[in-house]
């Protein structure tokens, strides 16, 4: 299957209608928009509604993705989903956004790398094409993040929303320099206490509630994403001076601002998202990305950067021509 090469040939984004704006948060909270705005850029979040299931934004963004691409679930050969808030602990929420948009044949199955997730999933579904898997894969980040947030602790509630963006990705033949160029994947389990839920149905058959050391999490963020992206150069003709558009996890203004001046690379190139539904964890990216490209920012030939970093601790980048 040599000569085979991944791209994007369509994408999708979907958020939930309630808008939560700071201010609705300075009254659950003690907190402020001026607080909430100056230390992480977040002006507004959404929420999913009572009984709208992280597989309900997945097929929402889904479809929308497939619509771009030209496919109709016919043409659909995998499903991937990353998530940290499945709709059950089984099955993968993956199988039933399969069965909701009509897909019968190949395979579906979760991701969980946390708010790395989509980036994990890109690789992943790089390596399925060009090893000969799959032809066209259905690649969605999808959280309902609302449902797992101590609503009570201002440091994390005001940080979250919930959302889903899906790409499709497909092989080609003769595709030239386009697709995916490169991807690097890490994880340090020893930062586990920094950042991670405490609960699940092994230690206390409960679904638990986020905890985050903020401070540990933006100090090792700017650090490992930094490095990433000089890794993911390696072995390639290509240098971080050569990036159009870094998409990144939409985690914090302040994270993609350092991270941008460590590499040396312009804020201007960075697509910035975060201001309206904060961070997303796996779902950020494709929004960052569907925006990106509705708005004609990312064009045909762009040499674009995908990065995130999330719980575990797990990060990751990819590098892909447009």
């Amino acid at each position: 299957m040599s000569g085979i090469r991944t791209i994007v040939t369509g994408v999708g984004a979907y958020l939930p209608e309630r808008i939560v704006t700071n201010a609705e948060m300075a009254k659950l909270v003690d907190t402020s928009d001026e607080w909430i705005v100056e230390r992480t850029g977040i002006s507004q979040r959404h929420i999913a509604a009572d009984g709208e299931y992280t597989s309900d934004l997945a097929m929402a963004a889904g479809k929308r993705a497939m619509a771009d691409a030209g496919m109709d679930a016919s043409d659909i050969d995998m499903v991937i989903v990353a998530t940290a808030t499945p709709d059950e602990t089984f099955p993968a929420t993956a199988v039933k956004v399969q069965a909701g948009l009509g897909i019968t044949q190949g395979a579906a199955f979760d991701i969980q790398a946390v708010c790395s997730g989509f980036v994990y999933g890109f690789s992943v579904a790089d390596n399925l094409i060009r090893g000969g898997m799959s032809k066209n894969v259905l690649l969605i980040g999808a959280e309902t993040f609302s449902r797992i947030l101590d609503w009570e602790d201002r440091t994390t509630c005001v940080l979250f929303g919930d959302g889903a963006g899906a790409v499709v990705l497909r092989g080609e033949q003769g595709a030239g320099d386009r697709g995916i160029i490169a991807s690097k994947l890490r994880s340090d389990g020893t930062k586990h206490d920094l950042l991670y839920v405490d609960g699940g149905p092994s230690m206390t058959q409960t679904t638990g509630k986020l905890r985050m050391r903020g401070k540990d999490v933006f100090k090792h963020a700017v650090k490992n994403l930094a490095d990433i992206v000089e890794e993911v150069f390696e072995g390639t003709d290509l240098s971080p001076s050569d990036i159009d558009w870094i998409v990144p996890h939409q985690a914090n203004r302040r994270i993609l601002d350092a991270t941008a001046r460590k590499l040396g690379i312009s804020p201007d190139k960075v697509v910035v998202t975060v201001q309206d539904h904060g961070n997303t964890s796996a779902a950020s990216v494709p929004l960052a990305l569907e925006r990106a490209v509705r708005d004609g920012r990312i064009k045909r030939g762009d040499l674009v950067l995908l990065e995130a970093m999330g719980g575990g601790f797990t990060w990751g980048a990819s590098l892909v021509r447009w």
